[in-house]
């Protein structure tokens, strides 16, 4: 199985999201892709199958399938149409979130996903204590999101994990806060994954997106995740539509030799 590594959201090695991208023929049993995605230790691993006029993707952290990755699907991308079929400027593919479509724009690859706008909910004492300050608001789609007084408070967090797992039902909690350079700030934390925090988390700008569209008043935007290794991504929100542009880089190629 042909198998790559990107760093998404970055032009430059050993920053942005790394992702690994499988090369499939057909799916393989359910625990083979956890394995592979274990063993690759990486926060997502894609698989793709190409279909001819579209492609079958599916994403696996090193612990369990994900119902949706943005960083793995631009890597993804990225490989397809650089790599594996150059003449193409734009990848459709198929999804246990629906269709997702990822066009070349220059030197950007730009995701094509569902706005998941949040709500917002009471306070959570386990987000006050995981994260040693108050939000100004909670709120929830898919992830849960707290909003925080200004970039530095979200830079400067040092997560209690023990404490965030008391937040019932949280798939990933997203501090976020409107930025100093960038129109907004952002890390993304999972406490009940191998890897704690996610470097730049494509997916949570669904919601991010939305969010901040309506509090700044604007439907483009600049937005960076203040991760160890960081990311920049190129927001728009069209209607139930998010468009997130970025770049990528090839770390490696190889094989993965299955029995």
């Amino acid at each position: 199985m042909k198998y790559y590594v990107v760093d998404a959201f970055t032009t430059t090695l050993f920053s942005g999201n790394p992702a690994g991208v499988c090369v499939m023929d057909e799916w393989l049993p359910y625990e083979t892709h956890k394995r592979i995605a274990a063993e690759n230790n990486l926060s997502e691993t894609a698989f793709v199958i190409d279909r001819g006029d579209f492609f079958d993707i599916r994403w696996f952290t090193p612990d369990d399938e994900f119902d949706l990755c943005g960083h793995a699907t631009l890597a993804s991308a990225f490989i397809i149409m650089t790599e594996l079929h150059p003449e193409l400027t734009e990848v459709r593919f198929s999804s246990m979130s629906g269709e997702l479509f990822v066009r070349r724009a220059g030197e950007r690859f730009e995701l094509d996903f569902p706005a998941r706008p949040p709500h917002e909910i009471k306070q959570h004492e386990a987000i006050e204590k995981a994260f040693g300050v108050k939000p100004l608001g909670v709120f929830l789609a898919r992830d849960h999101v707290a909003l925080l007084p200004d970039e530095a408070a979200v830079r400067d967090l040092k997560p209690d994990f023990e404490a965030m797992r008391g937040l019932t039902g949280c798939i990933g909690l997203i501090a976020t806060a409107k930025g100093d350079e960038v129109d907004f700030v952002s890390r993304y934390f999972s406490p009940f994954e191998t890897i704690l925090e996610d470097p730049v988390t494509g997916s949570a700008h669904c919601t991010l997106i939305p969010f901040w569209a309506e509090r700044l008043g604007k439907q483009d935007m600049v937005a960076r995740q203040l991760s160890k290794r960081g990311g920049t991504l190129y927001c728009r929100l069209e209607g139930d539509r998010v468009r997130i542009a970025g770049h990528a880089v090839l770390y490696s190629v190889g094989e993965i030799k299955l029995p």
